[in-house]
């Protein structure tokens, strides 16, 4: 594992051991196959309580709660919360336009060093991870896995990802939400330049399906600001028309478009329950994932 940190271009060492006291947690019960820090949807033996329910014969005897039937002379059990582990998958855009980038990084590079970084995070603390690169389809599917060996295929798949083509986001949401089995974690890296409404409609087929979803968009200053001050030539880098444009001339209109594009899609994310964070690709990579984690940890003491 050291040794995976040292060569990987996208893994900060000191970065994810600054990260390491800070857990990552799920927002809703999971469903795994051993114990570990999430809450389950089942009666288990953590110490958090989680209810009272009248005694039956059969129950073990160790659970009864005396003040209780000191207090109303009933027999009542006391159950806890069961504690398991998460399965985490991580989406990945490879799609062109994540090759953009103005500050000396791409979106899709960004893309990696958080997604290298929950991955390391979550096989620490015993989860399993999978990962989906996403251009016109899957590009490159790893099932969920546990092991820390399988982090270096999840490493070198990351690494190894080249952006190209079309977009096919929303249909690959569409079938994640179907073959991935049961509740999951799922992290969607993109810059999401889909119609908003199309997203609502994958969001809520996952919501569904019991996943919970968290949406990281990735984007470029100059995609936020556009102050080109020169007649440009603008290239769609997922293989549409090339556009020359006086952008003195349309900058109105462009700013006009985007923050509509961005409202309409903070509305989706908002009413489909998606953990939702717009990323300048120009912060701080620690920045984001510090809030992601502490706000998820904050979100499960206040439960």
């Amino acid at each position: 594992m050291s040794t995976d940190r040292q060569q990987r271009s996208f893994l900060d060492p000191a970065l994810l051991a600054r990260l390491g006291a800070l857990p990552l947690l799920s927002r809703k019960p999971m469903l795994g196959s051993v114990s570990g820090r999430h809450s389950s949807p089942h009666r288990g033996a953590s110490v958090e309580f989680a209810e009272y329910r009248k005694y039956v014969p059969g129950d073990d005897l160790r659970r009864l709660d005396w003040r209780a039937y000191g207090r109303t002379d009933r027999f009542y059990i006391k159950e806890f919360e069961a504690d398991t582990n998460l399965r985490m998958v991580l989406v990945v855009d490879t799609s062109g336009s994540m090759n953009f980038g103005s500050v000396g990084a791409t979106k899709l590079e960004y893309a990696r060093r958080i997604a290298g970084a929950l991955s390391y995070l979550a096989i620490q603390q015993g989860d399993a991870v999978g990962l989906a690169c996403v251009a016109q389809g899957i590009a490159q599917n790893i099932p969920a896995r546990r092991s820390p060996a399988h982090l270096s295929q999840i490493f070198d798949t990351l690494e190894a990802a080249q952006p190209q083509g079309e977009t096919g986001l929303v249909a690959v949401l569409h079938e994640l939400a179907e073959t991935v089995r049961q509740r999951a974690l799922i992290v969607v890296l993109s810059d999401f330049f889909v119609e908003p409404e199309e997203l609502r409609e994958c969001f809520e087929h996952l919501r569904f399906r019991k996943h919970d979803v968290s949406a990281f968009q990735l984007l470029d200053p100059e995609e936020l600001a556009f102050d080109f001050q020169r007649p440009t030539r603008f290239i769609d880098m997922e293989g549409g028309t090339a556009i020359f444009a006086d952008p003195v001339e349309i900058a109105d209109r462009y700013h006009r478009a985007l923050a509509e594009y961005l409202e309409s899609l903070r509305k989706v994310m908002l009413e489909t329950a998606v953990d939702y964070r717009r990323v300048s690709i120009d912060t701080e990579c620690e920045t984001e994932l510090k809030n992601f984690l502490v706000e998820r940890a904050m979100r499960r003491r206040g439960s």
